[in-house]
């Protein structure tokens, strides 16, 4: 049997959590550090944050800073803002990343895969031949840069963006 040993994952595995919270995308953007909250480009109604789960590395979350559970909930202003999101994330990714591709959508409710009941959109940089054996045999995803790494170069580059508009 082959083995793999993606040793720099310990670090990620032992590194300290948040506190559970059932707010956490309403909560995050109150801490006062985008870094840790993993925060890469905020807007006037929303932001956009790594998702700490990964399909892909620079897999993005839009998120409405007020607390809704559904599209037709958000303003009219909130929606055009949300889009906006959306349209900066795809940019940002293209830019840093240059994937070959992109799933975008939201999971609305528990049953769709939205295991907090909150309004947010995924943002999944593809990439030809990425979808490999390890999610499907081994239930297992890998990642080949760590959350911080891809967080520091998405950072960098939304604020060269925001500063350019």
């Amino acid at each position: 049997m082959s083995q793999l040993h993606p040793y720099w994952r310990m670090e990620y595995i032992e590194a300290p959590r948040p506190p559970a919270s059932k707010r956490p995308f309403t909560e995050l953007p109150a801490l006062g550090d985008d870094r840790a909250a993993l925060i890469v480009h905020r807007s006037a109604l929303g932001y956009l944050m790594l998702n700490r789960f990964p399909y892909n590395p620079g897999h993005l979350l839009a998120i409405p800073f007020r607390e809704v559970c559904d599209l037709p909930d958000l303003t009219a202003e909130e929606q055009h803002d949300l889009m906006g999101l959306l349209v900066f994330g795809e940019k940002l990714l293209r830019a840093v990343m240059r994937p070959d591709a992109f799933n975008i959508g939201f999971n609305l409710g528990r049953p769709a895969g939205g295991s907090i009941d909150h309004l947010h959109g995924h943002i999944v940089p593809r990439w030809n031949g990425d979808n490999n054996f390890m999610p499907v045999l081994g239930q297992t995803r890998i990642l080949p840069q760590a959350l911080t790494e891809t967080w520091e170069k998405l950072a960098a580059e939304a604020a060269k963006m925001t500063n350019a508009e």
